[in-house]
């Protein structure tokens, strides 16, 4: 089974800002010249889920007006970490302290009185468990953390002890990677 997951286009914010589940918009231009890449670079055959966020189901529309064959469906389990009172600070002004108590108690932690990693990762693979019985590839568009998720999931890891266990790197918007088991 493959699985396509794709980050949504940079969102309109200013760099270091915690944004999460906040809705920002993305620049259009950018959502439509990956719109434009992505409906190449998929297979035919697919069955596209994506984030309710509107950065993500931007993109998935565009997306199904080039590819007919690919119509989203929107999947909340799709979602970034909810940062709670963090989203729409910066991380500066969140502070090494409060996010220094999230990586010392990084599972179990909910940053900004938000949602927890062992909760999202739950929600992930609840999402990634029906992907995984499905008969067709699907392709999610989706963020970063529902990603790193992913790839956690599909090396068979259900939880995570401690921030060294969570996927680092660079992961740049516009980013599409399938990953198969």
């Amino acid at each position: 089974m493959t699985l396509w997951l794709v980050r949504h286009a940079r969102p309109l914010a200013a760099d270091g800002l915690c944004y999460g589940r906040l809705d920002l918009p993305v620049d259009a231009g950018a959502a439509q010249d990956l719109a434009r890449e992505l409906a190449t670079q998929l297979p035919l055959g697919l069955v596209l889920r994506t984030s309710p966020s509107s950065r993500c189901l931007q993109l998935a529309q565009l997306l199904h007006q080039l590819r007919p064959d690919l119509p989203p469906t929107s999947d909340p389990r799709l979602q970034e970490l909810d940062f709670g009172t963090w989203e729409g600070r910066t991380w500066d002004a969140i502070g090494p302290a409060a996010v220094q108590a999230w990586t010392d108690a990084f599972a179990q932690h909910q940053p900004g009185g938000g949602e927890s990693v062992a909760t999202f990762l739950r929600r992930v693979g609840d999402a990634f468990d029906e992907a995984a019985a499905s008969t067709a590839g699907q392709a999610w568009i989706t963020h970063a953390g529902v990603i790193r998720a992913a790839r956690l999931l599909a090396a068979g890891r259900r939880e995570v002890r401690s921030a060294a266990d969570w996927p680092a790197g660079p992961l740049p918007f516009g980013h599409c990677e399938p990953i198969t088991w």
